[in-house]
């Protein structure tokens, strides 16, 4: 969908102020970037904590710890939202971290972020595809960073990002998608480095990959803003397959043409999945941030190398 010509006039460098993460209705109703932000890793194995949010190791252990990015079990996946989800999920950080923690280029924040709420099933009761996401987040040297807040948004699976707060090329104008607050959500990490949130496979929109948006805080001070994707072939599956996202036809674009994560460097912002005995997702990914806000940090893809019209395009659905 295009921009309205209002969207379209104004400067790319205009941006709301934000306030903490709690309360921020203002915040970010048009186009803006990370001022701090630090990336995903590619990760290689050192060891970790096997402590995690409540979810235990169960028989689905070996789907999780050895799965690559697509499911493989050949069950079904599951519909009907988070209400099927029967928990008892593996911890499919039990294998490690790998021997080293690099930082890795920040992606755009986007323009349909909006006031969120402190909660782990961020799902409003949305039918979908039911995701277990698990972050870890770790600095440079590996170590667990707790009292972190992880901060998501995403669309839902007809494409559409939820808030009245939100740009209206967000929601497209919907008044189901404006009243909502659905597929936004904050959690804190706890003593092991890790945060875990129940949602659904996202939506696709023109121009983009299926994609989830992130933000690591540490005491309300921004060390890391990215975007995530899912492996294309996993994408395809559900979308030609499963109900809700079977009815909008194939999406338009592909991790390798995204004008935000770039081919070259799809795999260091691609989460690990598997399909659990209950048909629902466990999507994974490690985050490694900055020691420190003044480090620098690059920033990668079409869009900041030139070949996506600047750090600040990212339309909405």
């Amino acid at each position: 969908m295009k921009r309205t010509s209002k969207e379209e006039q104004r400067s790319p460098e205009w941006r709301l102020e934000r306030s903490p993460f709690i309360s921020r209705r203002n915040a970010l109703r048009g186009i803006g970037v990370a001022l701090a932000a630090a990336p995903f890793v590619k990760l290689l194995g050192c060891s970790s904590d096997d402590t995690s949010n409540g979810s235990t190791a169960g028989t689905d252990a070996g789907d999780a710890t050895t799965a690559s990015s697509t499911a493989s079990d050949g069950g079904a996946w599951a519909t009907g939202g988070t209400k099927v989800m029967t928990g008892n999920y593996p911890d499919p950080f039990l294998s490690g971290l790998g021997t080293a923690c690099s930082l890795i280029c920040a992606a755009m924040l986007g323009p349909c972020y909006a006031t969120t709420l402190v909660r782990k099933d961020i799902s409003e009761g949305h039918d979908g595809l039911p995701v277990r996401l698990t972050f870890l987040v770790v600095d440079e040297t590996c170590t667990p960073v707790p009292n972190a807040s992880v901060d998501i948004w995403h669309c839902a699976p007809d494409g559409l990002y939820s808030g009245d707060d939100a740009s209206d090329f967000c929601t497209n104008g919907d008044a189901t998608a404006r009243a909502a607050r659905w597929f936004r959500g904050v959690q804190t990490t706890d003593a092991t480095g890790r945060a875990d949130f129940d949602t659904c496979f996202p939506g696709w929109y023109a121009g983009r990959t299926i994609h989830i948006h992130v933000t690591i805080r540490i005491n309300d001070t921004e060390y890391v803003t990215t975007q995530l994707v899912f492996d294309d072939a996993l994408d395809d599956e559900i979308v030609s397959t499963q109900p809700l996202y079977d009815t909008r036809g194939a999406r338009d674009t592909e991790n390798t043409a995204d004008m935000v994560v770039g081919a070259a460097t799809i795999a260091d912002y691609t989460f690990q999945t598997a399909r659990m005995s209950d048909g629902a997702m466990l999507a994974w990914k490690a985050v490694v941030i900055r020691g420190s806000t003044t480090t620098s940090l690059c920033s990668i893809g079409p869009m900041y190398d030139g070949g996506g019209g600047g750090p600040f395009r990212d339309s909405g659905p």
